[in-house]
C-alpha cells in the first residue's frame, strides 16, 4: 500500500513488533475523524517513540476523490498529521479487521495482537487509559522495545507559499476587500481587490487568544462574514466564533468556550454556549422584519445542525423574543441524516459546511451546502422549513448517493460540496462542488444544476477560459464587484481564482505585502533592522507638532533632494527608519524601515496610531540615510538627516491635512 510520513512502508511483525500500535481507521472528510486528532496530537504527546507508542492512521475512503494519495497528502498537510498513514484505497485492512464505520481505532499489542477497539469519537479517557496499561503491562514482562521507526514528513519536502488551504473567502461589498480565512496558516488575511495584504490576523501556528492583532491566533479557521468593519470568524478546531474588529484592531470571542460541545439545542449566551465545529457563517436578519444583519447564522459541522447567534434582539421563526448573544440550534435533529421537513428541528443534515444568505422574496431562505450527503439544501427563513435543491436522493439515511452528474433536482449528482455563494442579481447559486474539483451553477427556479467551471483534473493548469480551467477540492467561494466576479478559495491549490462572470475568464489573485513582494508563507512581523546612527553633524530638523487620533493613518512624504547632478549609488540602498526613543508602542505592527529606489519618486511613510495609546504626547523620528555619487563618479558619500515629529494625541476629530513633508536639500 502507498505510505505517508514514512522512509517505506510499514510491516506490523517486522517494524512494529515490540511497540503498542493505535491504528485510527479515518476518512479525511469526515468531520468526527477530525474531532479525534487532537485527541491523538495528545497522545503522541504523552507517549513519545521511545515509550514503545505508534499511532498510524489508516485511511479507508468514502468518497472516490479520497483514494486518490495527492488528495490524502493534502489532508495530512492541512490537519497537521505527523504520524504514519497509510491509504487503504480498496478497504482491505478495513475489512481485514471488520471496522464498520469512521471512525475507529484499533490497538495493538507488540506481537500484533488485537486488544482493544474504540468506535466514534469522544473515548479520550479509555484511550489513554488502555494505552497506558497496555503499555506498562507489556514493558513490566520485558516485550516493549525502544527503536524508532524511520518518519519522513511530507510537509517537509514542499515549499513555502502565499496561501496554504485556504477554506473560505468572503467580500466586503462597501470597500471590496477580500477576507481570506488562510486556514492552514491558521490566521485571517484582509486584503485589498488587488491582492494587496492589509491586515494578516493570527498564525502561524494554531493557538487561542483574543487581544490586540499582533497577539491573537486562531486554530485552522473557515468561514468568514464581514460587515461594518466587524468581520465574525468560524474557528473551527477552536469551536469558537470570533469577531475581528477593524477599528480597533482586536480579536474577541462572541459564542463558544473553546471546546468540543455536544449540546444540540443551545440557548445561552454566546460565550456560555459550548458549540462543536462551525465551518461557515453568513449575517442575516431574524424573522422579525423589522431589522436587518442582526443574526449570524452558522453552519454546526460538528452536531450536523444550523445555528443562529443574536447580534442584537430580535426573534426567529417559531421563537419567542431572544436576546442579543444568544447562541442556539435553528434547524437540523443533530442525527445525520438528509432529512427534510416542515419542522425544522425534525430535518437533518450530515456535515452542512456552506451557508449563502438569499433574504430577498421569493426566496428568503438559507441556501446549504450539506456536504456528507453531497446536497444542496434550503431552510425557509420565515418557518424554517427544510427543503432539497438538488443532489442526493430520497432515502435520508444514504449518505453515499453522490457522483458528478449534471441535471435537475434528485437527478444532478453532486461529491461532498463545501461552498455556495447566492447570486442575487442573476438569481443564480453558486456550488463549490468540492470532491468533483468543479464550480457548479444551479439556478433554483428550475433546480437545474450545471457545470460552469473545472475540468474535473486536480491538476493546477492555469487556463483562462471556463471549460479548461481546473481546481482542486475549492472549499469557498463569493460573489463580488456588483456580481461580475466570483471569488473561489482553491483549497488544495492554495489559491484565490477569480472568475470573471461576463468575460468568463479564470485568474489567480496575486498575494502580496504593501513592499509589493509575494508573502512567503505566513506573514512573520519582520525582525527590526539596527538602525545605524545618524552622524553627529548630521542635520536634526524638529518639526511643527502635529494632533492625531487614535487610529489615525499619518503620513509622512520624503522630499529629500541631492547635490546638482548628484545620483544614488547603484547597489547599496539608500533607506529610512522609523524610531520612537520612549515610545516603542507607537511602532507595533508598523512598517520599521524601507528602502528609497529612486530621488525622483521617494516613498511616503505611514505611521498608524495605535487605538489604545499609552500616553498623549509622543515623539517619532523619521532617520534617512542617502548613498549618493558625485556627478563624475570621483567620490561616493553617505549623507544622514534626522527628522524628529512631536505627536499631541486627542479623541477629538483632527482636521484630515496633507501628508507630513520630509524636505531637505544637501
Amino acid at each position: 500500500l502507498e505510505w505517508l510520513n514514512t522512509e517505506e512502508p510499514i510491516s506490523i511483525y517486522k517494524d512494529l513488533c515490540g511497540k503498542v500500535v493505535v491504528l485510527d481507521f479515518f476518512t479525511y472528510c469526515c468531520i468526527n475523524c477530525i474531532h479525534l486528532l487532537p485527541d491523538l496530537h495528545a497522545l503522541e504527546r504523552a507517549h513519545p517513540d521511545k515509550d514503545g507508542l505508534l499511532i498510524v492512521g489508516v485511511h479507508s475512503a468514502k468518497f472516490p476523490n479520497e483514494k486518490v494519495l495527492d488528495n490524502i497528502k493534502s489532508a495530512v498537510l492541512r490537519y497537521n498529521i505527523t504520524h504514519p498513514v497509510v491509504n487503504d484505497a480498496d478497504a482491505s485492512l478495513w475489512q481485514e479487521l471488520e471496522v464498520s464505520c469512521w471512525p475507529t481505532l484499533v490497538i495493538l499489542g507488540p506481537r500484533g495482537n488485537m486488544l482493544f477497539s474504540l468506535i466514534g469519537e469522544g473515548h479520550k479517557d479509555k484511550l489513554f487509559l488502555y494505552t497506558s496499561v497496555a503499555l506498562k503491562y507489556y514493558r513490566d514482562k520485558g516485550q516493549i522495545r525502544d527503536h524508532e521507526i524511520a518518519i519522513q514528513l511530507y510537509r517537509d519536502s514542499l515549499p513555502p507559499s502565499p496561501l496554504l488551504f485556504p477554506g473560505k473567502v468572503t467580500v466586503d461589498p462597501v470597500t471590496n476587500r477580500l477576507v481570506i480565512a488562510d486556514t492552514g496558516h491558521h490566521r485571517i488575511l484582509v486584503i485589498w481587490k488587488s491582492g494587496q495584504i492589509q491586515h494578516s490576523i493570527g498564525g502561524p501556528n494554531p493557538g487561542r487568544k483574543d487581544g490586540i492583532f499582533s497577539e491573537s491566533s486562531f486554530n485552522s479557521p473557515q468561514g468568514v462574514a464581514m460587515m461594518n468593519n466587524m468581520i465574525y470568524v468560524a474557528d473551527t478546531e477552536n469551536h469558537l466564533i470570533r469577531k475581528i474588529d477593524l477599528e480597533t484592531e482586536r480579536v474577541s470571542t462572541i459564542a463558544g468556550i473553546g471546546i468540543q460541545g455536544s449540546d444540540k439545542e443551545g440557548g445561552a449566551k454566546g460565550e456560555e454556549q459550548p458549540i462543536s465545529s462551525p465551518w461557515d457563517v453568513v449575517i442575516g436578519t431574524s424573522g422579525a422584519g423589522t431589522q436587518r444583519n442582526d443574526v449570524l447564522w452558522i453552519a454546526m459541522a460538528g452536531t450536523h445542525q444550523i445555528w443562529a447567534l443574536l447580534l442584537d434582539s430580535g426573534t426567529l421563526p417559531k421563537k419567542s423574543e431572544l436576546q442579543k448573544g444568544t447562541c442556539l440550534r435553528f434547524a437540523g435533529s443533530g442525527s445525520e441524516e438528509n432529512r427534510n421537513n416542515a419542522y425544522p428541528h425534525k430535518a437533518g443534515f450530515a456535515q452542512p459546511s456552506g451557508l449563502s444568505l438569499a433574504s430577498a422574496d421569493p426566496w428568503s431562505c438559507l441556501f446549504v451546502a450539506d456536504s456528507e450527503s453531497s446536497t444542496v439544501r434550503t431552510v425557509s427563513l420565515k418557518d424554517g422549513a427544510v427543503k432539497h435543491l438538488v443532489g442526493g436522493e430520497r432515502d435520508p439515511l444514504n449518505l453515499f448517493a453522490f457522483g458528478d452528474v449534471d441535471g435537475a433536482g434528485i437527478s444532478a449528482k453532486l461529491q461532498h460540496p463545501l461552498g455556495v455563494a447566492w447570486d442575487e442579481k442573476r438569481e443564480l447559486l453558486y456550488v463549490a462542488d468540492s470532491y468533483n474539483h468543479k464550480i457548479k451553477v444551479v439556478d433554483p427556479k428550475t433546480k437545474t444544476c450545471a457545470t460552469l467551471a473545472g475540468t474535473g483534473d486536480t491538476r493546477n493548469v492555469m487556463s483562462s477560459s471556463f471549460t479548461e480551467s481546473t481546481f482542486n477540492e475549492p472549499g469557498g467561494l463569493c460573489v463580488g464587484d456588483n456580481s461580475q466576479l466570483l471569488y473561489v478559495a482553491d483549497t488544495n491549490n492554495h489559491q484565490i481564482k477569480v472568475m470573471d462572470l461576463e468575460t468568463r475568464i479564470v485568474s489567480v489573485l496575486p498575494i502580496t505585502t504593501s513592499h509589493s513582494a509575494v508573502v512567503d508563507g505566513p506573514c512573520p512581523v519582520e525582525k527590526q533592522k539596527a538602525v545605524p546612527r545618524v552622524p553627529k553633524s548630521a542635520p536634526n530638523l524638529r518639526l511643527t507638532p502635529v494632533t492625531v487620533r487614535p487610529g489615525q493613518t499619518l503620513q509622512f512624504k520624503l522630499k529629500v533632494d541631492l547635490p546638482a547632478g548628484a545620483k544614488l549609488t547603484e547597489g547599496v540602498p539608500s533607506c529610512w527608519f522609523l524610531t520612537a526613543e520612549d515610545n516603542e508602542w507607537l511602532l507595533q505592527g508598523q512598517i520599521p524601515s524601507g528602502d528609497i529606489e529612486n530621488i525622483s519618486n521617494q516613498p511616503t511613510i505611514s505611521l498608524r496610531i495605535p487605538a489604545h495609546c499609552s500616553s498623549l504626547e509622543a515623539m517619532v523620528s523619521v532617520s534617512v540615510f542617502l548613498y549618493y555619487c558625485s556627478a563624475d563618479s570621483s567620490a561616493c558619500m553617505m549623507k544622514g538627516i534626522l527628522f524628529q515629529q512631536p505627536l499631541q494625541i486627542t479623541d477629538a476629530q483632527p482636521a484630515r491635512g496633507a501628508p507630513v513633508e520630509l524636505a531637505y536639500v544637501f
